[in-house]
């Protein structure tokens, strides 16, 4: 029997299958322009001028403290949305109550709404002549648009369905019985969930971290509307490619352009190599 993950290995003809080599012909053959190419010509315009063109544009301190901030917020981003998603995942799957489904489908909403839209909502929120300063005074809300804490409410916004998405089905095709076997051996509520649940969440845990925290790097539609853009201050990564690009200083843009690619590729490989080691109970 096939494992997950691997093809069943069934044949609908004997002898050669000249579907195969054309299906996989056709798929490269798609991904070539669309996926393929352009990744690897920022790989082969990056290292056009040599290495050492390359690594001097890494090593500016404007390219540095962007990489920081990005890592940074993208850290805290990652860290509120992987607690409140398993604790949203919890609720909605352990209960049922009016309105249930609605709350489902906003938590998802992000997914579907452009990231400027998302960053122009928080301005009016949060802005200084935002909703919040009008209902309670511009002195009394925290003026926290056009600084990192920005970032870190975009990338919250931005992100807010993944680990969440990830987790509640988990929780959906969880097997009852171990914990109501903890319950019935006198394991109070808070233990059956740290001992019995949460152990059986680590695949989803750590899946959903990962794809918030590759998600919160990249952002940069709503970050560009709350963070001000400002080089060594509110600047990340994805905004000083862009701010470089339109300097016309390419060689900069496009060797924080590699970084980003790099750590994607990282991301999902361990995603996809250690799927087999995450799901084991």
């Amino acid at each position: 029997m096939p494992t997950e993950g691997q093809p069943s290995g069934v044949k609908h003809v004997r002898g050669f299958d000249a579907v195969k080599p054309f299906s996989v012909t056709l798929m490269v053959l798609v991904m070539l322009p669309l996926v393929l190419l352009p990744l690897a010509s920022i790989f082969i315009f990056g290292t056009s001028n040599g290495l050492g063109t390359f690594w001097r544009a890494l090593k500016a301190p404007e390219a540095i403290f962007a990489m920081k901030l990005s890592l940074a917020t993208s850290f805290w981003a990652t860290a509120f949305n992987v607690v409140f998603g398993l604790f949203a995942a919890y609720v909605l799957s352990k209960y049922n109550f009016w309105g249930r489904n609605a709350i489902i489908v906003t938590i998802s909403l992000p997914t579907a709404i452009p990231t400027a839209v998302a960053g122009f909502a928080l301005l009016l929120l949060w802005g200084p002549y935002g909703t919040l300063s009008r209902i309670f005074g511009g002195e009394n809300v925290p003026h926290v648009m056009f600084t990192a804490y920005a970032i870190i409410l975009a990338n919250i916004f931005v992100t807010f369905p993944l680990a969440f998405g990830v987790i509640k089905p988990v929780f959906d095709t969880m097997s009852a019985s171990l914990e109501e076997a903890s319950a019935t051996m006198g394991a109070s509520r808070w233990q059956t969930f740290w001992y019995v649940t949460l152990p059986s969440l680590r695949g989803a845990l750590l899946g959903g971290a990962l794809l918030t925290f590759a998600r919160a790097v990249g952002e940069f539609g709503s970050t560009i509307l709350v963070s001000g853009n400002l080089a060594s201050r509110t600047q990340t990564a994805p905004l000083y490619i862009f701010a470089k690009f339109n300097e016309g200083q390419v060689e900069a843009a496009n060797a924080i352009a590699i970084v980003l690619a790099i750590f994607s590729f990282t991301i999902f490989s361990v995603l996809y190599f250690a799927r087999d080691w995450l799901e084991t109970d």
